[in-house]
């Protein structure tokens, strides 16, 4: 190659990335070029030093707040390790909402049956309090996932035996069905907020919505519901009244 064409070439060289081979063919280049491209590389290299370090420490190095709650993680195997801020008086709540449910699930199923047979004849009030039966099981069996999911431990109660025979001398067995369900669903609704009461005391937001969300809007129209069938049949009296208001349940 001739010196001419060195000359050429060399400021396209210069004009290339500092990270370029900063010798060429023709011999090395002036000598203040090579000193501030070596700065420059010296700089950049110093650069990704640090950003590296900083990446390395932000996500590799634990900060102490992680350290400490290492430190809560059991190790026994027969401990829940996914439970965090879950108290055992909310713990303990849960199992006897669990236990609420279940018995008016009972009672429920009791009144599907009684008005299941052959001598009473109601098909719409057994269709109704069987369905009420299924649903209070179904509030229950949501507990019981919400205490596995926290973490707790689901404790099962013992249960009371429902009566089976419904006439009532003054009211008639309808009525007073209904009315006692009215009382249940009241009930079941005193038993909730007491639990969402515990959630507060315990500082467990989460408990406390769950409650709210998935419970007490329902259960606030389930009252209004059979308040108004109280209060229908109240307006019917016996005999073929009833009849009438069970043929509405059918539909």
């Amino acid at each position: 190659m001739s010196l001419r064409s060195c000359s050429a070439a060399a400021p396209l060289v210069h004009s290339l990335s500092p990270r370029v081979n900063l010798r060429s063919g023709c011999g090395a280049l002036p000598l203040r070029r090579r000193n501030v491209d070596g700065l420059v590389i010296k700089a950049a290299a110093a650069a990704n030093e640090a950003n590296n370090g900083a990446i390395l420490t932000t996500v590799f190095e634990p900060f102490e707040e992680v350290k400490k709650e290492l430190l809560l993680v059991p190790s026994h195997p027969q401990a829940s390790i996914a439970r965090h801020r879950y108290s055992d008086p909310c713990e303990a709540a849960i199992n006897d909402q669990i236990n609420v449910e279940y018995n008016v699930s009972y009672v429920y199923h009791a009144m599907y049956a009684f008005f299941d047979r052959d001598n009473v004849a109601l098909k719409g009030l057994a269709k109704f309090f069987k369905e009420d039966s299924v649903e209070e099981r179904e509030h229950a069996e949501k507990f019981m996932e919400y205490q596995n999911k926290r973490g707790g431990k689901v404790k099962l109660h013992a249960m009371n035996m429902p009566i089976s025979d419904y006439d009532h001398l003054e009211k008639g067995d309808a009525l007073y069905a209904m009315e006692l369900a009215l009382s249940l669903e009241k009930l079941t609704n005193e038993k909730l907020l007491n639990l969402q009461r515990v959630a507060d005391e315990n500082n467990d937001a989460q408990l406390a919505d769950f409650v709210e969300s998935e419970f007490l809007v329902e259960q606030v129209e389930s009252i209004k519901k059979i308040s108004e069938y109280v209060a229908q049949l109240r307006r019917v009296g016996g005999g073929h009244g009833v009849w009438h208001f069970d043929q509405t349940l059918q539909a």
